[in-house]
Formats: structure tokens, C-alpha cells, sequence
């Protein structure tokens, strides 16, 4: 009987086309299963939690992979870290039930988007966060963002998808907070659809710089249609800190 294998993974999305295979872009998950194809001898196909777009970092990205290899956790823990490139790290490597899937085991995910509120970014986190020179007032962005609690439809949030998906999700928390320069903007949900989280951010940043009231975000919900909503918030300033099973 085959090993079933959890893997936590950091990386730095920047040189990605995101996490899901693609034909003709380089991804994690394709770098992830040739490295851990060179290391067990066999074909694996790696299940992530989810997928994050192009640009898009994770902190806490899960992955599972069933394998007939004998090889201790330790040695493939190792290895992995050894064969891929820098900007991808395992944490840790874990043998678990033969029920669990990274994708359709998980309860709730939590992304960050980290807003430079500054006319010139510091080049230390220009690659994890996007600018606005706008100033923006965190308060009113509060008050937005609560309306947006709980379970809707949120059609208004999503991008165009390759296939058509239920758009009611249930969001559990947003948090806000300015921290120096830098506005956070945590999200935790039990799933979240193309685009939700940069559509989500990009919106609150239009209430924040008073291009939309606090109130329109209501009514951009009730819309169901993704014009009525802000713009797509650019890739690098969102990150998948953790995924909850």
C-alpha cells in the first residue's frame, strides 16, 4: 500500500506562472514533482490545497503525493530541499492517513495582501507588496470590509474562469491594519474563487483613497457582476499564509 505524503511549502511566486501545472509556463507544482520524481524513481502527481496565480507567494501552501517509496521522511525532507531551487523550501514532510487531500480536506484558507502606501517602496519588500500613493484611511476600509463578512455570492469578485464555478463562499474574518508604511489586509475563508482576494483588495483600496463609499461595497455584493467591483490588486502583494484542516 502506498505512503500518502503532506508536504507545507514556502515560496517566493515571482518567477512562477503559479502554483497549477501549465503546458507551456513554469509552475511549483511542476518543479516540486520532477524534484520529487528524481527522488522516489516514480511519476508523482502532487495535490496543493489550491492553486495561487502567477506572481502570487505562500507561506503555508500544502501539497500530498502518494508514494511505494520506502525512503524515511527525513531523507525526502532533506532531498527535496536539496534539488529545488531557492525560492521554494519544504518546512516539513509528514505521513498521513490515506483519506487526507490537501484540496478537499482543508476547512479554511487565510491570505495576506500587503499594501505599500508609499510613493517609493522599500526594495526589500518591493517583490511582496503593491503601491498605492494614494493615501488611504484604514478606518473606512473597516467599515467596508465588514459587509463582505460572512456567506454571499461574490460573482462581483471573481475573474473570468476556465470553468464555471458556485460563487457563494463564506468569508470568517477580514483584518486591517496599518503598520508603519505597509497595510495589511487578512482574509480567512473557507475558499475563495479566480481573483477573489486581489479583486477584494482592490476594491477596498478605492474606498480607502475615497473613490468608493464604505457603503458601495454592499451594493457591488448585491451586483453579481464583476464591473461593478474594483481593480484586480496586483499580483505581488498577495500571499496564502495558511491553510486550516
Amino acid at each position: 500500500m502506498k505512503r500518502n505524503i503532506k508536504l507545507t511549502i514556502k515560496y517566493e511566486g515571482t518567477n512562477y506562472s503559479g502554483w497549477q501545472f501549465q503546458k507551456n509556463a513554469r509552475t511549483v507544482q511542476e518543479v516540486m514533482e520532477e524534484a520529487l520524481g528524481l527522488i522516489t524513481g516514480e511519476k508523482v502527481s502532487l495535490i496543493g490545497s489550491g492553486r495561487t496565480d502567477a506572481g502570487v507567494h505562500a507561506r503555508h501552501q500544502v501539497a500530498n503525493f502518494k508514494t511505494g517509496s520506502k525512503l524515511p521522511l527525513k531523507n525526502i525532507w532533506m532531498a527535496l530541499n536539496s534539488n529545488l531551487p531557492r525560492d521554494i523550501v519544504v518546512s516539513s514532510v509528514e505521513e498521513v492517513k490515506a483519506k487526507f487531500n490537501a484540496q478537499h480536506s482543508a476547512r479554511s484558507k487565510i491570505y495576506r495582501y500587503t499594501i505599500a502606501n508609499t510613493n517609493f517602496v522599500d526594495p526589500f519588500i518591493r517583490r511582496y507588496a503593491a503601491k498605492c500613493f494614494y493615501e488611504l484611511d484604514v478606518n473606512l476600509m473597516k467599515r467596508a470590509a465588514k459587509h463582505l463578512v460572512g456567506r454571499h455570492d461574490f460573482k462581483s469578485f471573481q475573474a473570468k474562469d476556465v470553468i464555471e464555478r458556485d460563487s457563494v463562499r463564506r468569508i470568517k474574518s477580514i483584518s486591517i491594519k496599518k503598520d508603519g508604511e505597509l497595510v495589511y489586509v487578512d482574509i480567512e475563508a473557507d475558499g475563495f474563487l479566480y481573483n477573489m482576494v486581489r479583486n477584494i483588495a482592490g476594491t477596498l483600496i478605492e474606498v480607502g483613497r475615497g473613490k468608493f463609499t464604505a457603503d458601495r461595497v454592499k451594493e457591488i455584493l448585491k451586483k453579481r457582476d464583476r464591473r461593478f467591483c474594483g481593480p484586480t490588486a496586483p499580483a505581488e502583494g498577495l500571499c496564502l499564509m495558511k491553510v486550516k484542516y
